[in-house]
Protein backbone atom coordinates (compact mmCIF):
# COMPACT_ATOMS: atom_id res chain seq x y z
CA UNK A 1 0.00 0.00 0.00
CA UNK A 2 1.24 3.42 -0.64
CA UNK A 3 1.98 5.68 1.79
CA UNK A 4 -0.58 8.95 2.43
CA UNK A 5 1.45 11.24 0.99
CA UNK A 6 0.68 9.72 -2.81
CA UNK A 7 -2.78 8.17 -2.16
CA UNK A 8 -4.02 11.71 -1.56
CA UNK A 9 -7.89 11.37 -2.79
CA UNK A 10 -8.62 13.66 -5.31
CA UNK A 11 -11.85 12.99 -5.74
CA UNK A 12 -12.61 13.91 -1.93
CA UNK A 13 -10.25 16.75 -2.50
CA UNK A 14 -12.48 18.24 -5.15
CA UNK A 15 -15.17 17.45 -3.55
CA UNK A 16 -14.39 19.27 -0.51
CA UNK A 17 -13.33 22.17 -2.28
CA UNK A 18 -16.61 22.14 -3.82
CA UNK A 19 -18.35 22.09 -0.27
CA UNK A 20 -15.97 24.63 0.35
CA UNK A 21 -16.57 27.25 -2.14
CA UNK A 22 -20.33 26.95 -1.47
CA UNK A 23 -20.13 27.49 2.03
CA UNK A 24 -17.96 30.75 1.40
CA UNK A 25 -20.60 32.41 -0.43
CA UNK A 26 -23.29 31.24 1.42
CA UNK A 27 -22.23 30.96 5.05
CA UNK A 28 -19.30 34.08 4.48
CA UNK A 29 -16.76 31.87 5.85
CA UNK A 30 -14.38 35.14 5.29
CA UNK A 31 -16.28 37.36 7.45
CA UNK A 32 -16.61 34.94 10.67
CA UNK A 33 -13.01 34.74 12.30
CA UNK A 34 -13.99 37.51 13.73
CA UNK A 35 -17.64 37.48 14.82
CA UNK A 36 -17.51 33.30 16.47
CA UNK A 37 -18.66 34.06 19.87
CA UNK A 38 -15.60 32.83 22.01
CA UNK A 39 -15.91 31.08 25.06
CA UNK A 40 -13.14 31.54 27.90
CA UNK A 41 -14.34 29.05 30.16
CA UNK A 42 -13.51 25.22 30.36
CA UNK A 43 -13.13 24.70 26.94
CA UNK A 44 -14.61 20.96 25.52
CA UNK A 45 -12.23 20.72 22.21
CA UNK A 46 -13.69 18.15 19.17
CA UNK A 47 -10.19 17.11 17.36
CA UNK A 48 -10.37 15.30 13.95
CA UNK A 49 -7.17 13.54 12.92
CA UNK A 50 -5.98 11.78 9.98
CA UNK A 51 -4.74 9.08 11.83
CA UNK A 52 -1.77 6.32 10.55
CA UNK A 53 -2.99 3.77 12.40
CA UNK A 54 -3.76 2.68 16.41
CA UNK A 55 -0.13 4.07 16.87
CA UNK A 56 -0.96 7.47 16.48
CA UNK A 57 -4.37 7.43 17.41
CA UNK A 58 -3.38 5.87 20.92
CA UNK A 59 -0.49 8.93 21.01
CA UNK A 60 -2.43 11.57 20.06
CA UNK A 61 -5.33 10.71 22.75
CA UNK A 62 -3.10 10.79 25.51
CA UNK A 63 -1.38 13.69 25.03
CA UNK A 64 -5.23 15.08 24.53
CA UNK A 65 -6.15 13.37 27.80
CA UNK A 66 -2.99 15.04 29.26
CA UNK A 67 -3.22 18.23 28.20
CA UNK A 68 -6.86 18.41 29.07
CA UNK A 69 -6.01 17.14 32.86
CA UNK A 70 -3.71 19.38 33.46
CA UNK A 71 -5.72 22.59 31.91
CA UNK A 72 -8.93 21.94 33.14
CA UNK A 73 -10.61 21.39 29.49
CA UNK A 74 -11.54 18.77 27.89
CA UNK A 75 -10.57 17.20 24.72
CA UNK A 76 -11.87 14.33 22.57
CA UNK A 77 -9.84 12.97 19.51
CA UNK A 78 -11.33 11.26 16.69
CA UNK A 79 -9.51 9.52 13.93
CA UNK A 80 -11.19 9.97 10.34
CA UNK A 81 -12.85 7.46 8.21
CA UNK A 82 -12.08 10.19 5.59
CA UNK A 83 -10.27 13.05 7.12
CA UNK A 84 -10.52 15.13 3.35
CA UNK A 85 -14.11 14.40 2.97
CA UNK A 86 -15.54 14.52 6.51
CA UNK A 87 -13.52 17.72 7.25
CA UNK A 88 -14.82 19.33 4.53
CA UNK A 89 -18.48 18.65 4.88
CA UNK A 90 -18.26 19.65 8.68
CA UNK A 91 -16.35 23.09 7.50
CA UNK A 92 -19.56 23.61 4.62
CA UNK A 93 -22.00 22.29 7.08
CA UNK A 94 -21.07 24.81 10.25
CA UNK A 95 -19.94 22.96 12.72
CA UNK A 96 -16.29 22.22 12.34
CA UNK A 97 -13.93 20.39 14.94
CA UNK A 98 -12.57 23.02 17.12
CA UNK A 99 -9.10 21.29 15.93
CA UNK A 100 -7.81 19.06 12.59
CA UNK A 101 -5.06 17.82 10.70
CA UNK A 102 -4.98 19.66 7.05
CA UNK A 103 -2.19 18.72 4.84
CA UNK A 104 0.12 21.15 3.27
CA UNK A 105 -1.87 19.99 -0.34
CA UNK A 106 -5.21 21.13 0.98
CA UNK A 107 -4.01 23.66 2.97
CA UNK A 108 -4.91 26.75 0.73
CA UNK A 109 -8.27 25.52 -0.35
CA UNK A 110 -9.14 26.34 3.30
CA UNK A 111 -7.60 29.37 3.57
CA UNK A 112 -8.98 31.21 0.96
CA UNK A 113 -12.34 30.84 1.81
CA UNK A 114 -11.36 31.91 5.51
CA UNK A 115 -12.21 28.02 7.16
CA UNK A 116 -8.90 28.55 8.97
CA UNK A 117 -7.68 31.03 11.97
CA UNK A 118 -4.71 32.07 11.28
CA UNK A 119 -2.87 32.49 14.39
CA UNK A 120 0.49 30.40 13.81
CA UNK A 121 2.36 33.35 14.80
CA UNK A 122 0.41 33.50 17.99
CA UNK A 123 2.40 29.70 19.09
CA UNK A 124 5.08 30.34 21.49
CA UNK A 125 8.70 30.47 19.67
CA UNK A 126 6.80 29.97 15.76
CA UNK A 127 9.86 30.87 14.08
CA UNK A 128 11.48 27.98 15.74
CA UNK A 129 9.41 25.53 13.26
CA UNK A 130 11.73 24.95 9.61
CA UNK A 131 11.41 27.42 7.32
CA UNK A 132 10.13 25.30 4.79
CA UNK A 133 7.42 24.10 6.94
CA UNK A 134 6.39 27.53 8.08
CA UNK A 135 6.09 28.62 3.93
CA UNK A 136 4.41 25.85 3.35
CA UNK A 137 1.22 27.06 5.89
CA UNK A 138 2.01 30.45 4.83
CA UNK A 139 -1.43 32.11 3.18
CA UNK A 140 -1.38 35.84 1.78
CA UNK A 141 1.63 36.88 4.01
CA UNK A 142 -0.16 34.96 7.52
CA UNK A 143 1.12 31.54 9.13
CA UNK A 144 -2.32 30.25 9.82
CA UNK A 145 -1.49 26.75 11.39
CA UNK A 146 1.44 25.10 13.45
CA UNK A 147 3.45 22.45 11.72
CA UNK A 148 2.25 18.99 13.16
CA UNK A 149 5.50 16.92 11.79
CA UNK A 150 7.00 16.17 8.32
CA UNK A 151 8.64 13.80 5.53
CA UNK A 152 11.01 14.57 3.02
CA UNK A 153 12.34 12.22 0.02
CA UNK A 154 16.02 10.52 -0.05
CA UNK A 155 17.68 7.40 -1.48
CA UNK A 156 17.13 4.08 -0.76
CA UNK A 157 20.11 1.58 -1.92
CA UNK A 158 19.53 -2.24 -1.70
CA UNK A 159 22.96 -2.57 -0.21
CA UNK A 160 22.68 -6.79 -1.65
CA UNK A 161 21.76 -6.06 -5.09
CA UNK A 162 24.42 -2.64 -5.07
CA UNK A 163 27.14 -5.24 -4.33
CA UNK A 164 26.12 -7.92 -6.79
CA UNK A 165 26.10 -4.71 -9.40
CA UNK A 166 30.04 -4.35 -8.36
CA UNK A 167 29.41 -1.02 -6.67
CA UNK A 168 30.81 0.12 -3.00
CA UNK A 169 30.44 2.86 -0.54
CA UNK A 170 32.53 4.74 -2.74
CA UNK A 171 30.31 5.03 -5.84
CA UNK A 172 27.05 6.16 -3.84
CA UNK A 173 25.58 9.22 -6.35
CA UNK A 174 25.95 12.56 -4.72
CA UNK A 175 25.41 15.03 -8.69
CA UNK A 176 23.30 13.91 -11.23
CA UNK A 177 26.09 12.83 -13.16
CA UNK A 178 27.27 10.35 -10.91
CA UNK A 179 23.60 9.03 -10.88
CA UNK A 180 23.86 8.19 -13.98
CA UNK A 181 26.80 6.85 -13.91
CA UNK A 182 26.02 4.29 -11.58
CA UNK A 183 22.38 3.33 -12.82
CA UNK A 184 24.42 2.71 -16.41
CA UNK A 185 26.59 -0.09 -14.27
CA UNK A 186 24.15 -1.28 -12.80
CA UNK A 187 21.42 -1.66 -16.09
CA UNK A 188 24.84 -3.41 -17.75
CA UNK A 189 24.37 -5.96 -15.11
CA UNK A 190 20.96 -6.70 -15.79
CA UNK A 191 19.00 -5.10 -12.99
CA UNK A 192 16.87 -2.15 -13.12
CA UNK A 193 18.87 1.16 -11.25
CA UNK A 194 15.84 3.12 -10.06
CA UNK A 195 12.44 2.55 -8.98
CA UNK A 196 10.37 6.23 -10.06
CA UNK A 197 7.01 7.51 -8.40
CA UNK A 198 4.97 8.99 -11.56
CA UNK A 199 3.87 12.24 -10.39
CA UNK A 200 5.10 15.68 -9.58
CA UNK A 201 5.64 14.24 -5.53
CA UNK A 202 8.54 12.20 -6.60
CA UNK A 203 9.57 13.93 -10.29
CA UNK A 204 9.10 17.39 -8.46
CA UNK A 205 12.64 16.75 -6.60
CA UNK A 206 14.34 17.01 -10.01
CA UNK A 207 13.07 20.41 -10.21
CA UNK A 208 14.01 21.70 -7.20
CA UNK A 209 17.75 20.37 -7.63
CA UNK A 210 17.97 22.47 -11.05
CA UNK A 211 16.33 25.61 -9.08
CA UNK A 212 13.13 24.94 -10.30
CA UNK A 213 9.15 24.69 -9.08
CA UNK A 214 5.68 25.09 -10.39
CA UNK A 215 4.92 28.48 -8.79
CA UNK A 216 6.35 31.03 -7.24
CA UNK A 217 6.84 31.84 -3.44
CA UNK A 218 3.65 33.94 -2.84
CA UNK A 219 1.71 30.54 -4.34
CA UNK A 220 0.03 33.55 -7.13
CA UNK A 221 2.03 32.55 -10.37
CA UNK A 222 2.96 29.45 -12.08
CA UNK A 223 6.57 29.06 -13.23
CA UNK A 224 6.53 25.34 -14.40
CA UNK A 225 7.45 26.58 -18.03
CA UNK A 226 10.87 27.46 -17.17
CA UNK A 227 14.98 26.50 -18.98
CA UNK A 228 15.59 24.83 -15.26
CA UNK A 229 12.51 22.74 -14.89
CA UNK A 230 12.58 21.73 -19.01
CA UNK A 231 15.74 20.56 -17.96
CA UNK A 232 15.48 19.01 -14.95
CA UNK A 233 12.63 16.88 -17.04
CA UNK A 234 14.51 16.00 -19.76
CA UNK A 235 16.89 14.40 -17.21
CA UNK A 236 14.16 12.37 -15.83
CA UNK A 237 12.86 11.46 -19.58
CA UNK A 238 16.29 10.29 -20.24
CA UNK A 239 16.36 7.92 -17.39
CA UNK A 240 13.27 6.55 -18.03
CA UNK A 241 13.57 6.30 -21.94
CA UNK A 242 17.16 4.57 -21.48
CA UNK A 243 15.88 1.56 -18.79
CA UNK A 244 17.98 3.36 -16.03
CA UNK A 245 14.75 4.50 -14.02
CA UNK A 246 10.84 2.61 -14.26
CA UNK A 247 7.65 4.04 -12.83
CA UNK A 248 6.31 1.19 -10.54
CA UNK A 249 3.45 0.06 -12.90
CA UNK A 250 6.29 -1.04 -15.11
CA UNK A 251 7.71 -3.54 -12.63
CA UNK A 252 3.77 -4.98 -11.61
CA UNK A 253 4.09 -2.47 -8.31
CA UNK A 254 2.02 -0.32 -6.36
CA UNK A 255 4.43 2.37 -5.60
CA UNK A 256 7.85 2.44 -5.91
CA UNK A 257 8.73 1.24 -2.45
CA UNK A 258 6.81 -1.98 -3.00
CA UNK A 259 9.29 -2.70 -6.35
CA UNK A 260 11.91 -1.85 -3.91
CA UNK A 261 11.00 -4.36 -1.24
CA UNK A 262 10.23 -7.26 -4.11
CA UNK A 263 14.06 -6.54 -5.30
CA UNK A 264 12.67 -5.23 -8.84
CA UNK A 265 14.70 -2.11 -8.62
CA UNK A 266 18.10 -1.48 -6.70
CA UNK A 267 17.51 2.00 -5.82
CA UNK A 268 14.49 4.22 -5.02
CA UNK A 269 13.12 7.31 -4.07
CA UNK A 270 10.74 7.50 -1.53
CA UNK A 271 10.26 9.04 2.33
CA UNK A 272 10.90 8.39 5.35
CA UNK A 273 7.36 6.11 5.89
CA UNK A 274 9.22 3.66 3.49
CA UNK A 275 10.59 2.56 6.86
CA UNK A 276 7.84 1.20 8.51
CA UNK A 277 6.60 -0.43 5.01
CA UNK A 278 9.80 -2.28 4.46
CA UNK A 279 9.88 -3.82 8.45
CA UNK A 280 5.61 -4.97 7.31
CA UNK A 281 6.33 -6.29 4.00
CA UNK A 282 10.05 -6.85 3.53
CA UNK A 283 11.99 -7.40 6.41
CA UNK A 284 15.05 -9.19 5.06
CA UNK A 285 15.72 -6.36 2.52
CA UNK A 286 19.06 -4.84 3.61
CA UNK A 287 19.08 -1.08 2.74
CA UNK A 288 20.82 2.28 3.27
CA UNK A 289 19.55 5.58 2.83
CA UNK A 290 21.27 8.70 1.44
CA UNK A 291 20.40 12.17 0.43
CA UNK A 292 19.37 12.79 -3.04
CA UNK A 293 21.74 13.66 -5.53
CA UNK A 294 22.19 17.18 -6.17
CA UNK A 295 21.24 18.96 -9.30
CA UNK A 296 23.44 21.92 -11.24
CA UNK A 297 21.77 24.01 -8.73
CA UNK A 298 22.69 22.27 -5.63
CA UNK A 299 20.63 20.02 -3.17
CA UNK A 300 17.08 19.55 -3.21
CA UNK A 301 14.11 17.59 -2.26
CA UNK A 302 10.63 17.59 -1.57
CA UNK A 303 8.92 18.00 2.05
CA UNK A 304 4.87 16.58 3.09
CA UNK A 305 3.38 17.99 5.47
CA UNK A 306 0.67 18.40 7.77
CA UNK A 307 -0.42 21.24 10.25
CA UNK A 308 -2.97 21.81 13.61
CA UNK A 309 -5.79 23.82 11.78
CA UNK A 310 -7.66 25.63 14.14
CA UNK A 311 -11.22 26.41 12.93
CA UNK A 312 -12.75 30.17 12.31
CA UNK A 313 -15.44 29.01 13.71
CA UNK A 314 -14.50 27.70 16.99
CA UNK A 315 -16.02 29.03 19.96
CA UNK A 316 -12.61 27.69 22.01
CA UNK A 317 -9.56 29.73 20.06
CA UNK A 318 -7.61 30.81 22.64
CA UNK A 319 -8.06 27.02 24.42
CA UNK A 320 -7.17 25.68 20.86
CA UNK A 321 -4.17 27.70 20.30
CA UNK A 322 -2.82 26.22 23.48
CA UNK A 323 -3.92 22.88 23.16
CA UNK A 324 -1.80 22.97 19.69
CA UNK A 325 1.21 24.33 21.82
CA UNK A 326 1.06 21.36 23.77
CA UNK A 327 1.05 19.51 20.78
CA UNK A 328 4.20 20.69 18.66
CA UNK A 329 6.16 21.19 22.19
CA UNK A 330 9.64 19.40 21.51
CA UNK A 331 9.04 16.98 23.98
CA UNK A 332 6.01 16.34 22.90
CA UNK A 333 6.64 15.76 19.05
CA UNK A 334 9.74 13.63 20.16
CA UNK A 335 6.95 11.32 21.93
CA UNK A 336 4.93 11.20 18.85
CA UNK A 337 8.25 10.03 17.26
CA UNK A 338 8.74 7.57 19.19
CA UNK A 339 5.40 6.71 19.14
CA UNK A 340 3.89 6.28 15.44
CA UNK A 341 7.59 7.47 13.43
CA UNK A 342 7.02 11.24 12.69
CA UNK A 343 9.62 13.68 12.40
CA UNK A 344 9.24 16.99 14.82
CA UNK A 345 8.83 20.52 12.86
CA UNK A 346 10.67 21.90 15.20
CA UNK A 347 14.24 22.45 14.40
CA UNK A 348 14.92 22.53 18.45
CA UNK A 349 14.38 19.06 18.60
CA UNK A 350 16.76 18.25 15.38
CA UNK A 351 19.55 17.02 17.61
CA UNK A 352 17.55 14.68 20.47
CA UNK A 353 15.71 13.23 17.18
CA UNK A 354 18.75 12.05 15.58
CA UNK A 355 20.45 10.97 18.35
CA UNK A 356 16.81 8.57 19.06
CA UNK A 357 16.78 7.76 15.25
CA UNK A 358 20.01 8.39 13.77
CA UNK A 359 19.70 6.28 10.48
CA UNK A 360 16.41 9.02 9.78
CA UNK A 361 19.11 11.99 10.24
CA UNK A 362 19.10 12.40 6.05
CA UNK A 363 15.34 13.16 5.94
CA UNK A 364 15.60 15.27 9.34
CA UNK A 365 17.96 17.17 7.08
CA UNK A 366 16.77 17.39 3.99
CA UNK A 367 14.37 20.40 5.76
CA UNK A 368 16.93 22.49 4.96
CA UNK A 369 16.88 22.52 1.38
CA UNK A 370 13.25 21.20 1.13
CA UNK A 371 10.50 22.23 -1.10
CA UNK A 372 7.05 21.86 0.00
CA UNK A 373 3.60 21.21 -2.36
CA UNK A 374 2.24 23.63 -4.03
CA UNK A 375 0.32 26.33 -2.04
CA UNK A 376 -2.76 27.75 -3.82
CA UNK A 377 -6.29 26.78 -3.35
CA UNK A 378 -8.16 25.51 -6.46
CA UNK A 379 -5.05 23.55 -8.05
CA UNK A 380 -6.20 19.48 -7.67
CA UNK A 381 -7.37 19.71 -10.93
CA UNK A 382 -4.59 21.26 -12.98
CA UNK A 383 -2.00 19.01 -10.58
CA UNK A 384 -3.78 15.74 -11.65
CA UNK A 385 -3.24 16.88 -15.04
CA UNK A 386 0.37 17.46 -14.44
CA UNK A 387 0.59 14.28 -13.22
CA UNK A 388 -0.88 12.67 -15.78
CA UNK A 389 1.59 13.93 -18.61
CA UNK A 390 4.69 13.32 -16.15
CA UNK A 391 3.03 9.67 -16.19
CA UNK A 392 4.05 9.72 -19.91
CA UNK A 393 7.17 11.68 -19.81
CA UNK A 394 9.27 8.37 -21.23
CA UNK A 395 7.71 9.08 -24.44
CA UNK A 396 6.34 12.54 -24.31
CA UNK A 397 7.66 16.00 -24.66
CA UNK A 398 8.35 17.82 -21.44
CA UNK A 399 8.04 21.13 -22.75
CA UNK A 400 4.27 20.33 -23.40
CA UNK A 401 3.84 19.16 -19.85
CA UNK A 402 5.43 22.51 -18.35
CA UNK A 403 3.13 24.78 -20.99
CA UNK A 404 0.10 22.94 -19.82
CA UNK A 405 0.57 23.26 -16.68
CA UNK A 406 1.42 27.00 -16.88
CA UNK A 407 -1.73 27.00 -18.90
CA UNK A 408 -4.23 25.64 -16.68
CA UNK A 409 -2.43 27.12 -13.48
CA UNK A 410 -2.67 30.65 -14.61
CA UNK A 411 -6.66 30.30 -15.31
CA UNK A 412 -7.18 28.47 -11.52
CA UNK A 413 -5.13 31.20 -9.64
CA UNK A 414 -6.60 33.78 -11.97
CA UNK A 415 -9.94 33.07 -11.16
CA UNK A 416 -8.96 32.25 -7.23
Amino acid sequence: MAPRTITRAAVAGLAAVALLGSAACGSGFDDSSGDTAQSSGPASLQILIGSSGEAETKAVQDAAAKWASSSGNTATVTPAQELTQQLGQALAGGTPPDVFYVDAAQFADYASVGALEPYGDKVSNSGDFYESLRTAFTYDGKLYCAPKDFSTLALQINTDLWTRAGLTDADVPTTWEQFTAVAQKIKAKGQVPLALGDTRDRIGAFMVQNGGWLVSKDGKQPTADTPENLAALQYVKTMLSTGLAKYPKQLDAGWSGEAFGKGKAVMTIEGNWIKGALQNDFPNVKYKVVALPAGPKGQGTLSFTQCWGIAAKSKYKDQAIKFVEAMTSGEQQMTFAKAFGVMPSRQSAHDQYTAAFPADKVFVDGAAYAQGPVNAPKMDSVLKDLDTGLQGLANGDPKTVLQNFDKNAKAALGGS
